[in-house]
């Protein structure tokens, strides 16, 4: 399968011009190696005005605000999880002085009748 290619503005553009200048949908795409129905996406798009540089600068404000709402509310997740951990720590069960082990369990404490 093929990597998704991405392509300038500026290339999108003149392609579609090209186009409209009388060229073949089947010799742009031959020529700069692109799929038919890309030429017609960026045709319909450039007679939208969706490649003016207003238009392009807008959508890319969007998408960047997007994201930053996105890391902000990852931020405030792993903060939240965060809070709780440093309680649980605070609030949990405190060691006892002997070491203890999660496979053997507290380790026993010599008594008067071992030692005689």
């Amino acid at each position: 399968m093929r990597k998704h290619r991405s392509y300038p503005i500026e290339f999108k553009r003149q392609v579609a011009r090209e186009y409209l200048a009388g060229e073949t949908l089947h010799g742009l795409a031959k020529r700069h190696e692109i799929n038919r129905n890309l030429v017609r996406i960026w045709v319909a798009k450039y007679e939208a005005g969706s490649f003016d540089s207003d238009v392009v600068a807008a959508d890319m404000v969007q998408t960047q605000e997007a994201r930053i709402a996105a890391l902000e509310r990852l931020v405030g997740k792993q903060a939240l999880e965060l809070e709780f951990l440093k309680g649980a720590l605070r609030n949990g069960p405190r060691p006892r002085s002997g070491s203890m082990s999660v496979i053997t369990g507290p380790q026993a404490s010599p008594s008067a009748k071992d030692a005689g």
